[in-house]
């Protein structure tokens, strides 16, 4: 059988790589990232799964997939809607696909060249290889921020989550917070005003990936049309709206519809209710992610939701409680943060209790907290800090349990 042209000029520079320890390390990085590794664990394996760490980074990658489309297309849907163009979802469908492409494409760039550089120096450091971690982390942080995030900013807050959220407790699989979280809570708490308010999720401007564009293929994007923001645009959230005057000033503005396919402003790409539940359904089906913490938010929500809905002390309290899950990220939370098997409980009592416990959480912050309506990034960190303990006394409730019957 021929070889892989590829594998070939790999293995012939593999001893050159050797020589020095930064090169081995990245020789390693880009073999195991193409080509499954020719090894065998040598001693102490007890568990045997055809889902190595690799293969449970590509399947939450590819789930995020139809996310990550989506929130292209609508970032140049949120564009033209600001400048005054194109209002039908199918009008100028290419320079939407297009400004979005250029605008998500340096993000995606930024926080990956951080991030995995950061892992490349600090597994030449360790001597060890490049961990797959990043792989999820890297996707997950470009679908968390707004469009218009500044590439330094989002550079910055990257290697605060990776190197004091990830690094400093010894790298992939032994952070106790999850890592994409860690760098948008940094965004929130260092750099607010660019990750809150109506302003920052729509995005404005044209990057130099944008001039380029125009400059080789014509004017298309229209950069020369010198466009303003029309009059009376509002890029509030859904939100933001339901904390100023409930439900009714919602729909004045945002039509079900387009809560539910994602057609508003937000994060790139939390808005999309069908994709992120298709997304879910994989990670169900491939048993990465756990149902018993998707459900148990859902119910944790649901309940705290009703509660509020009883109460009715103020007009987002009013918000009937299953048009919570359409508004902002509560689905793509769900789906991807909370169910991290890192950062999450590993008993299946343990799962119940942690999701609920975020549900409830995550819908007092949303709707007590007129600082921040979008709870749920809270309070996935802070039962993250929690999961340990709550896997601790579900098991020793287990041992006590069993003592007691031998007694």
């Amino acid at each position: 059988m021929s070889k892989n042209p590829l594998r070939t000029i790999l293995d012939k520079l593999e001893p050159i790589a050797a020589k020095n320890k930064f090169a081995h390390t990245l020789h390693d990085g880009i073999s195991t990232f193409l080509f499954q590794p020719n090894l065998v664990t040598q001693s102490g394996t007890h568990i045997k799964d055809g889902m190595d760490l690799k293969r449970t980074m590509v399947h939450v990658v590819l789930a995020m997939q139809l996310c990550l489309i989506h929130g292209m297309v609508n970032i140049g849907h949120q564009h033209y809607a600001a400048m005054g163009m194109y209002p039908g979802l199918t009008e100028g469908l290419i320079p939407k696909i297009v400004y979005g492409l250029l605008q998500l494409l340096p993000i995606i760039v930024v926080a990956h060249v951080v991030g995995l550089g950061i892992e490349f120096a600090f597994a030449a450091k360790k001597g060890h290889a490049i961990e797959e971690g990043f792989l999820v982390t890297g996707m997950l942080i470009p679908l968390i921020v707004p469009p218009d995030i500044p590439l330094w900013m989002l550079a910055v807050a990257t290697a605060f989550a990776v190197i004091i959220g990830k690094e400093a407790f010894g790298g992939t699989g032994m952070n106790v917070l999850n890592v994409a979280l860690t760098a948008r809570v940094f965004l929130f708490f260092a750099y607010p005003t660019e990750i809150s308010g109506d302003k920052v999720w729509v995005s404005y401007d044209y990057n130099f990936l944008h001039q380029g564009a125009s400059a080789l293929f014509g004017d298309f994007l229209h950069i020369k049309d010198n466009l303003a923001l029309v009059d009376g645009f509002s890029g509030a959230t859904p939100l933001a709206l339901a904390a100023e005057g409930g439900w009714g000033a919602v729909t004045e503005q945002y039509s079900i519809s387009e809560m539910f396919w994602g057609f508003i402003p937000g994060s790139v790409g939390e808005m999309n209710k069908p994709a992120i539940l298709l997304g879910a359904g994989m990670l169900i089906a491939s048993g990465i992610g756990s149902w018993r913490i998707m459900l148990s938010m859902f119910i944790g929500a649901a309940s705290m939701g009703l509660l509020m809905n009883g109460l009715a002390l103020n007009p987002f309290m009013e918000v009937p409680v299953h048009y919570h899950f359409i508004m902002g990220s509560f689905f793509f939370a769900m789906a991807f943060m909370a169910t991290d098997p890192v950062t999450a409980t590993g008993t299946n009592t343990g799962k119940w209790i942690y999701g609920f416990l975020i549900g409830v959480i995550g819908m007092i912050i949303r709707v007590l907290n007129p600082a921040y309506p979008e709870g749920w990034m809270l309070a996935i960190l802070l039962l993250n800090v929690f999961a340990p303990l709550i896997d601790n006394y579900v098991i020793q409730a287990n041992i006590s349990r069993r003592l007691s019957r031998a007694a």
